[in-house]
């Protein structure tokens, strides 16, 4: 299965870089992975920022799939992760998860999810949202395959 994570703003902590190009380079052996990262919006107007971030989103999901990463979504399990990806891998469409920047996801791209995931009621860094995706989905493969890592 194609796997796109489409996040606004690049990585600037190289810590972090480290931590989701490790995770990319484990996810391979289950899922062909790529990273879009879209520019931030800047100005003085957060709504047109969330606009303008929110077309680059879509424009970077393509006709795929598309599940946006919200505090308002669903929370899974890993294991329930695992399953929803999964009976996904059957479809042969590419599946993209949109992260939003400092202002969140625009209404637009809420509309157009096929899902809405909630990593957590807390609020998190791009960066750490971005790590904590990866993390996630390189564990919900190893649960498919009933391979350890997962306790």
């Amino acid at each position: 299965m194609q796997l796109r994570i489409a996040a606004v703003g690049k990585l600037r902590d190289p810590a972090a870089a480290a931590v989701c190009a490790e995770f990319r380079k484990r996810l391979r052996a289950y899922h062909r992975v790529e990273v879009a990262e879209v520019r931030a919006s800047s100005g003085s107007d957060p709504a047109k920022a969330v606009r303008e971030e929110g077309e680059r989103l879509l424009k970077a999901a393509g006709d795929g799939m598309l599940w946006a990463l919200d505090v308002a979504g669903t929370e899974l399990s890993s294991e329930e992760l695992s399953e929803k990806i999964t009976a996904l891998e059957s479809r042969g469409r590419p599946l993209t998860l949109a992260i939003g920047g400092t202002f969140g996801l625009a209404q637009d791209v809420l509309a157009r999810a096929d899902f809405v995931w909630s990593l957590s009621k807390l609020t998190f860094l791009h960066e750490w949202a971005r790590m904590i995706v990866l993390e996630q989905l390189y564990r919900a493969a190893k649960i498919a395959r009933s391979e350890p890592y997962h306790h």
